[in-house]
């Protein structure tokens, strides 16, 4: 991992004015820009400022004036940026995140604060690699004296949170093919993990305890939905249809509970599999733990096996800001470094039939 200094990542807002910002610019314009772009109305973002709309726009509309060009198209359907409002807003949340994080160490060195690491951790993640993460970067953070601020929302395929400066890190699934990601994001893998699938107990992969991929994508499989793991959604997909073209995933009909899913595949007219989110992790080539029957309610019939080939699988990795303080990566660096030893294989007993 390559630890960028602060002169290293000085942002390039000045230098699109020759070298210093124009007359009357001031932190607040950038801040309401800000706002409004992310909002996408200045009713919106006036809310989430706590001004009056008419102020926002006069704001707006002086920044406007600064700089001499339109930032902002304003339609009926919403708010769009222009080519320089696009330019504008990706170095103004670098000089607000910059500030932020100096005001941050400025107080901290006067005794007044500490450092303060903003971090996403997505609902749709399994509960034990969550727990682990979150507690083991709690622990950390407890030692070296940083203060944090826990976000629960996605990060998504591009990890916009962290790319737009909302956040400075997270944990969710990532490309493990991608070894560097763009800058200024860094990360590091924490292990792979797989989901559960389950089959009608007649079925003959249940005796095996695996099912073959081509054996899967012939059958109705409930999993999702895609709102609530976009990314492993699509890959399994995109895996299961090299070996039928025309395959694609039912939604379960009980989100929230397997044991309903389960009931619910086992009583139709042709039985269906049931794939869950991922949720073991893959100690090498071990085979993990697989549950045994769900807790309160029977299986109605449907038994857990392993989806064969190992390429149902998620990597679990913590992304960062690359342009966050030192002490903040170092942090996110011990976190990560280690994860998972000697704790075994990571067990979760899902609760939704999701991605």
């Amino acid at each position: 991992m390559t630890v960028m200094t602060q002169a290293e990542t000085v942002p390039t807002l000045l230098s699109a004015f020759g070298g210093s910002a124009p007359q009357g610019l001031e932190l607040r314009h950038l801040r309401y820009f800000v706002a409004v772009a992310d909002a996408g109305t200045f009713t919106h973002a006036a809310e989430r400022m706590y001004i009056a709309q008419p102020t926002l726009s006069q704001q707006i509309r002086r920044l406007e004036e600064i700089i001499g060009t339109s930032l902002l198209q304003r339609r009926r359907e919403g708010l769009r940026l222009t080519q320089a409002g696009a330019v504008l807003l990706e170095d103004a949340r670098r000089v607000l995140s910059l500030l932020d994080h100096g005001l941050c160490r400025t107080r901290q060195a006067a005794g007044l604060g500490r450092p303060r690491l903003r971090f996403v951790i997505p609902a749709y993640l399994p509960e034990t690699l969550a727990v682990e993460a979150a507690s083991r970067l709690r622990s950390m953070a407890d030692a070296a004296d940083v203060d944090i601020t826990w976000m629960e929302t996605a990060l998504g395929a591009e990890f916009s949170p962290i790319r737009q400066r909302r956040a400075d890190a997270g944990l969710d699934w990532t490309d493990p093919a991608i070894a560097d990601l763009p800058a200024p994001l860094d990360v590091m893998q924490l292990g792979e993990f797989e989901p559960d699938l389950w089959v009608p107990d007649t079925h003959p992969a249940a005796s095996r305890g695996v099912m073959g991929l081509d054996e899967l994508a012939h059958m109705d499989v409930i999993h999702g939905p895609r709102r609530a793991g976009g990314w492993t959604y699509d890959r399994w997909l995109a895996v299961l249809r090299t070996h039928n073209s025309d395959f694609d995933f039912a939604d379960p009909p009980f989100p929230q509970s397997l044991p309903m899913t389960l009931a619910f595949a086992a009583s139709g007219s042709s039985h269906a599999a049931v794939l869950t989110g991922p949720c073991h992790r893959i100690q090498g080539q071990a085979v993990p733990a697989r549950p045994g029957p769900v807790t309160g309610a029977g299986s109605w019939g449907m038994v857990p096996v392993r989806a064969g080939q190992y390429q149902l699988t998620a990597t679990a990795g913590l992304v960062w800001n690359g342009e966050l303080p030192r002490q903040l990566q170092q942090l996110l660096f011990d976190t990560a470094d280690g994860f998972g030893a000697d704790r075994g294989p990571i067990l979760e007993r899902v609760t939704a039939p999701r991605a």
